[in-house]
This record gives C-alpha cells, structure tokens and sequence, in this order.
C-alpha cells in the first residue's frame, strides 16, 4: 500500500513501528472485499486508522462511512440527479457520451462518496439509456 510506505518515508518509521498494525491494515481490506467501504473510502479509514482513531470498523462506524450498495437507493439517486438535469440528460441521449462521466459525478457528490461505483455505473447506464 503506497499511502504506509509514505506515511512511514515521511515521518521516518519503519514497518515495525508503524501506528497501523497489520491486522488493522487486514481489517481494512476485509471491508473493501466484503463490500463495506469502496477503495476511495479506504484512503479515509486508512488515514483515521494513521491519526489513532482506532482500527477500520470503529472508524467507518464513528465516521458514517459504509458504501451504499441498496440498488433502490442508489436508483433514487439517480431519478433525482437526472429530474435536476434535463439538459445535459437530453444532450447525453442525443449522443454526447461524456456526459456520462457528468452523471456519476453528480451521483457521487449526492452520496457523499458513498456509492457502490461499480453499481452506480451499471445502473446509470440503464437508466440514462432508457
């Protein structure tokens, strides 16, 4: 992971004495397998974990920061940044494909980050095609 090996490069530490422990670092990356944190909110938890705010699930418990993979509210969120949008919707329909990218921000920013990226994009180009 480049953000440890530059945490401890720049307040030169060695693995060893790296607040982070590997089983904090485990526990990280168990949230990001399971779904629980995308890899963006992982460099969150990663520099909470860093600052001593305890290991990866007491961080994303105390700070809000479980993904929101509830396809029903992903959707929701997509109807009301599309309703917010009519203009670069229908221009996006009428071919300007990179408005897609216009889209997933706009998805992004209403979740707070929190979004499934792969689901919102999967979801998006359903609902933006249809």
């Amino acid at each position: 992971m480049g953000d440890l090996s530059g945490l401890l490069n720049k307040h030169n530490l060695d693995v060893m004495h790296s607040p982070v422990s590997a089983a904090m670092l485990g526990g990280m990356i168990a949230r990001i397998v399971d779904n629980t944190i995308s890899g963006k909110i992982a460099k969150t938890v990663f520099e909470a974990m860093w600052a001593g705010e305890g290991d990866a699930d007491a961080v994303i418990k105390a700070k809000g920061l479980v993904q929101v993979t509830d396809t029903g509210a992903i959707e929701k969120i997509i109807d009301e940044i599309m309703a917010a949008n009519p203009e670069q919707l229908a221009q996006f329909r009428s071919g300007k494909d990179k408005l897609f990218g216009f889209f997933v921000g706009q998805v992004m920013k209403a979740s707070q980050g929190k979004a499934n990226p792969a689901q919102l994009n999967e979801l998006l180009q359903k609902k933006l095609k249809g």
